[in-house]
């Protein structure tokens, strides 16, 4: 899908990945780019940056989604591409509190299934459309000293995988991000943790990955190449992953 001329959406949008993907998808061309954020006012500079349109929105909330889909389709036309972005991250394992376990499943994992909850049945009912879902390297591989993160993006990756493979033939595109180390607030007060041991890349290069990918449909964008043999590794032999990965935890966690 060439992104000229259609109507995008990204939630997360006032900074990191969103805040790129909105001036990237700019420049190529898009019609009109709709830029969403819990924090408003980051999200208004960025849509006055591109032309575009702001919205404070709250992920963690159905409601919010649903208002944000609902007053797009309404008030600007029918929706092209929904990049579905904002995340969280918080550490620990199973300790985690209950309060922060629902936290960022809601925002990591059910702000994908609301967008899709009401946004596919729209995109269907017009012959089809266009969902980005960010996840990360974490929800392909694992992520040391963090078992929310790693579970919600797994859940993530799962999800898009679902969603292709019950609607692509009625016309519904889907990708699924997933990075390593990205230059954003994430990552700010841990830029040697484990998910830069490639390397921490820009907002802007990820961007322009997802350009690509987009415009060729593919499913799984990887900015760092690197994680496709991780995988690799990973499904060719379980038992010596697992067993490299804790070594790998040794090293990080001590």
């Amino acid at each position: 899908m060439l992104l000229k001329d259609k109507i995008v959406v990204i939630t997360g949008a006032a900074s990191g990945i969103g805040r790129a993907m909105a001036l990237r998808f700019a420049k190529e061309g898009a019609k009109r780019v709709v830029c969403s954020d819990l924090n408003g006012a980051g999200a208004k500079s960025v849509a006055a940056k591109v032309g575009g349109v702001a919205f404070e929105t709250n992920v963690a909330e159905e409601d919010d989604i649903r208002h944000l889909i609902e007053s797009v389709e309404t008030d600007i036309g029918p929706i092209d591409l929904f990049c579905s972005n904002a995340g969280i991250g918080i550490g620990g394992g199973a300790e985690a509190p209950n309060d922060a376990w629902d936290r960022i499943w809601d925002i990591n994992v059910m702000a994908h299934v609301w967008a899709a909850r009401h946004l596919v049945p729209r995109m269907i009912a017009r012959g089809g459309g266009y969902l980005l879902n960010t996840s990360s390297a974490a929800g392909l591989l694992s992520q040391i000293g963090s078992a929310p993160y790693a579970v919600t993006k797994h859940a993530a990756v799962g999800l898009a995988e679902w969603l292709a493979i019950t609607h692509g033939e009625q016309g519904i595109k889907v990708s699924v991000l997933c990075p390593q180390a990205v230059r954003t607030a994430m990552t700010a007060g841990n830029p040697d943790g484990v998910a830069s041991i490639d390397g921490m890349m820009e907002p802007e290069t990820v961007a322009e990955a997802c350009v690509r990918a987009i415009d060729k449909e593919d499913f799984l964008i990887l900015p760092h190449p690197e994680v496709l043999e991780y995988m690799r590794r990973k499904t060719g032999d379980y038992n010596r992953w697992i067993s490299g990965m804790q070594k790998l935890n040794r090293k990080y966690r001590g």
